[in-house]
């Protein structure tokens, strides 16, 4: 029935395991979404609602951050977005009798599963410094505790303000606003998490830490490169697009240690040959690479590219980039001997993906956390640059690189100022705008503010959104540092693991979802998020909200900017709360490409970011031209007995939230503590199908982490490798392993044994 979360915590240490599937979507996905959104929200809601996903007219769905066509179709959403917008959208809630019922300890030994289920937070809720459980508490109240923490700190820089990738541009915009007026650049977000390493590396050598294709690049490509993405599971809509590539003529490479369902064959649900027919091969060539390999594959393929007849676009290069000699020589240089055992892929193969590089003219590289958390993950992304330059595929129509993000909008909190270095032009921007001087000194990402949680340095920590604690590397050290903490603070629409390890006090704020109406002095009021290839929409809730007792995120930010930083404050704060469209006024003045912001995306389907690199091959980096690089090539080598552990996903889960207990494209059902490894090594370690064992990771310092009780699933993973879902696994990665230059935690390449118990 809808409106009624689960009884109790459901078993998850008994999975049953079937063979995968080879073809994503289709029939089974309808059903699939039909039943969880029902389950949640009923029949009607969920008509209503799910009708009004990712339409122009409409609200951007909460889950993943792929562009929208111009032309849409009236179910403009799939499997997972469905899950994500009934969860957000279900008629459960989370009153003060549940919080009643259920002190911090009880909630600290549920799964984060059973957590999510139980519903929506109604009210503000307040753990008292001692108290074992939460108590209903007045918003006033509850910004004077903000308050009071924060006004004790001997310094602004002992707070930590966390930001997810679901925030608004408004509210983001507003949030780093306030921070930076109070004092500090400790700004980390969960991009420094995941596409980080991106961000650097293009960075580095475009002058532009995002992507540079449009939608309409991928169905105009003759080659598209998918590497170390899930399409199917992360960012179902993209079979679409591909779908669309496919019939265009395009060919698909994908790179991936796992062969994953969505990539092999896609049936198009919103299709008839998607229903009822075969669907559509989307994979040409699948290159089945060991984990952290990539950089090696590339730089291969770049040496077999200056090596054959006219395959360099040599006035491209001498017009537009800086570096290239000293990149040739590193890749001439480069060894065949290594990059097979750094990939674990037949030169056969890598010559076959040499030819079909060849014969387009038009490459696209996508890629998404399988790149990007590994120690080498920036060097490895740079390498995918140099891959691009060589043939001129860098602002041609139809070639570019294709970063796909995660959250909704967490590239466009990137772009509202939500970063712990800024650069100096927005912090001037924001000092002639506001009139205040904003601080200078680089802030903490997230790791570092995990370190400094644990060390003392950092006192309160308050999140905009997220579920902190689950997303975060080396659960136990996390743990104990957000414990350490005076005053911990989540701004959130569903109970997660993050309320219940907390500071000494901590605060629930519940806030409006996506899918409702903001109604505020200034009358009904909308947001607008940026997607992952930089086109603005905005995005309008039609519910009505949960509870009387929800503020929307401007608002919360703005009321809590009134109370701590006072009359002293020349922001028009209250302004801002009645009216976005005033929030949107000054963006456009701190923010380069948004000019003129209320009037373009009032336009229906918004408008792009400019893009230098993709719009007329300009490159503001230092030297004024793309840059080619020479890094040494890195890949993980694993001692004798060990595997190389990835964390991945189900397809039932988007980032740290669990949907159910199944991931059915991979075989598994009723539960999420399986280790998938290659039946090779597994037979070669002793480990039989359907066993159990620990894995423990093991770091360079010594050190080893467990995660206890997982079954082991043969299946066709690379050799050498293994893989299982997070956060479950995140207990394993060390906090001090992270990517070079990013910082990002390495969570794709863990060294880990199985340890299988003895005999009692």
């Amino acid at each position: 029935m809808a409106g009624k979360p689960p009884a109790g915590d459901p078993v998850q240490d008994a999975p049953e395991v079937g063979a995968p599937q080879h073809a994503a979507a289709g029939l089974p996905a309808i059903g699939h979404t039909l039943k969880a959104a029902q389950r949640q929200m009923g029949v009607r809601r969920t008509a209503l609602t799910l009708l009004k996903v990712n339409q122009k007219d409409g609200f951007d769905c909460p889950g993943c951050a792929w562009p929208e066509p111009d032309k849409r179709h009236a179910a403009e959403f799939c499997e997972n977005g469905a899950k994500a917008v009934a969860e957000e959208a279900t008629l459960r809630r989370v009153t003060p009798d549940f919080f009643a019922a259920h002190p911090v300890a009880d909630l600290a030994a549920r799964s984060g599963y059973w957590l999510g289920q139980q519903g929506r937070i109604t009210q503000p809720m307040y753990l008292a410094e001692g108290a074992d459980r939460y108590v209903p508490v007045p918003w006033e109240r509850a910004f004077d505790i903000v308050a009071e923490e924060l006004h004790g700190l001997g310094s602004p820089d002992e707070a930590v303000f966390y930001t997810s990738g679901r925030t608004s541009n408004e509210a983001a915009f507003l949030y780093q606003l306030f921070a930076r007026e109070f004092g500090t650049n400790n700004l980390p977000d969960c991009s420094n998490m995941c596409h980080e390493s991106s961000g650097s590396a293009l960075t580095g050598t475009l002058g532009i830490g995002k992507g540079t294709v449009l939608l309409e690049d991928l169905h105009r490509a003759d080659l598209i490169i998918v590497a170390g993405q899930n399409p199917g599971t992360n960012h179902p809509r993209m079979l679409s697009a591909l779908e669309k590539a496919k019939a265009g003529g395009a060919r698909i490479i994908t790179v991936n240690p796992l062969p994953e369902a969505g990539l092999e064959r896609f049936r198009n649900p919103q299709t008839a040959r998607g229903l009822t027919g075969g669907g559509t091969a989307l994979t040409d060539l699948f290159l089945q690479i060991r984990i952290g390999g990539d950089q090696a594959l590339f730089r291969t393929l770049n040496r077999l590219i200056l090596e054959a007849d006219g395959a360099v676009d040599e006035e491209f290069v001498a017009e537009h980039t800086h570096g290239f000699e000293e990149f040739a020589a590193a890749a001439r240089a480069q060894d065949w001997a290594e990059t097979l055992r750094a990939t674990g892929l037949s030169r056969p193969a890598i010559e076959q993906a040499l030819r079909m590089v060849l014969q387009s003219r038009r490459i696209i590289v996508c890629w998404a956390m399988g790149l990007t958390q590994h120690k080498h993950s920036v060097p490895s992304i740079q390498e995918i640059v140099n891959f691009l330059l060589l043939r001129g595929n860098i602002g041609r129509p139809g070639a570019g690189v294709c970063p796909v993000r995660g959250h909704s909008n967490v590239q466009g909190d990137r772009t509202m100022g939500i970063f712990e270095r800024p650069s100096p032009a927005f912090l001037d921007a924001l000092e002639r705008e506001f009139g205040f001087a904003p601080p200078r000194e680089h802030g903490l990402d997230t790791v570092r503010s995990i370190h400094a949680l644990r060390d003392g340095s950092a006192k309160v920590f308050f999140a905009m959104g997220g579920n902190f604690v689950a997303a975060s590397p080396d659960t136990e050290v996390t743990e104990a540092a957000m414990r350490r903490a005076r005053l911990t603070v989540h701004v959130s629409t569903k109970l997660n693991r993050s309320h219940a390890v907390t500071g000494a006090r901590a605060l629930i704020l519940p806030t409006l979802g996506r899918t409702e109406r903001d109604l505020q002095g200034g009358g009904e009021q909308f947001v607008t998020v940026e997607d992952s290839m930089g086109m603005v929409h905005a995005s309008r809730g039609r519910l009505e909200p949960a509870g009387p007792h929800l503020l929307s995120e401007p608002a919360i930010v703005c009321r809590l900017a009134r109370r701590v930083l006072g009359e002293e404050s020349r922001t028009p704060w209250e302004e801002f709360e009645k009216d976005y469209a005033r929030i949107r006024d000054r963006v456009s003045r701190v923010v380069p490409g948004f000019e003129d912001f209320e009037a373009r995306v009032r336009r229906p389907g918004g408008f792009t970011l400019p893009n230098a690199p993709r719009d007329d091959r300009r490159f503001p980096t230092a030297t004024g031209r793309a840059n080619f690089t020479a890094a040494p090539v890195e890949y993980p080598r694993v001692p004798e007995g060990r595997l190389l552990l990835q964390t991945l996903r189900s397809h039932d889960q988007y980032n740290t939230t669990i949907y159910g207990l199944d991931d059915r494209y991979r075989g598994i059902r009723n539960g999420r503590r399986v280790v998938l490894v290659n039946p090779e090594d597994a037979a070669r370690l002793g480990l039989a199908d359907g066993s159990y064992a620990d894995l423990v990771s093991e770091w360079r310092d010594g050190s080893e982490r467990r995660a206890a009780g997982f079954r082991v699933v043969h299946y066709p993973t690379a050799r050498g490798c293994a893989a299982a879902y997070y956060p479950e696994t995140n207990v394993l990665v060390p906090l001090e392993a992270t990517a070079d230059t990013s910082n990002t935690p390495t969570s794709k390449s863990l060294v880990v044994r199985l340890e299988q118990p003895g005999p009692d």
